[in-house]
């Protein structure tokens, strides 16, 4: 799979500024994770025991990215953070997050559903493109 050279997703952030707050809004301790394009990201807790995260990757954003009507993929949680500016944005699937950036919500004062769905669309353009923009792994010692 070839990584997405065109630097712009949805939000206008640049592929460095988007991957510095994605980083910055996972916890040091998960260092194996890939990132799509428009900030959807997925973590393993353990990927010592896969081959090729990337491919798993894009298997569980084809799976668990789309949003569907009237199904559990409708669901999201938002959450603050503490280390950069913006939001994740939670839902159906184990460790897919989405980073959502204040300058990508229209309001002066955004609430949570906002943002939530915001977050939820760019996880389901990310599910529908499947494009990866970043592979962490941690080093093997």
């Amino acid at each position: 799979m070839k990584h997405q050279t065109n630097n712009q997703n949805i939000s206008g952030l640049s592929k460095e500024e988007l991957l510095n707050h994605v980083k910055l809004s996972i916890n040091p301790k998960f260092q194996d994770w890939v990132l799509f394009q428009n900030g959807t990201y997925i973590i393993f807790d353990d990927a010592d025991s896969i081959a090729d995260i990337e491919s798993e990757a894009i298997k569980l954003i084809k799976e668990f990215g789309p949003v569907n009507s009237g199904g559990r993929s409708e669901d999201f949680d938002v959450t603050d953070l503490n280390k950069t500016k913006g939001w994740i944005v939670s839902g159906y699937g184990y460790g897919i997050y989405t980073y959502v950036h204040p300058s990508e919500i229209k309001s002066k004062i955004p609430d949570i559903i906002e943002i939530g769905l915001y977050g939820r669309t760019k996880r389901d353009l990310d599910g529908n493109t499947l494009i990866v923009i970043h592979i962490n792994r941690k080093l093997k010692s």
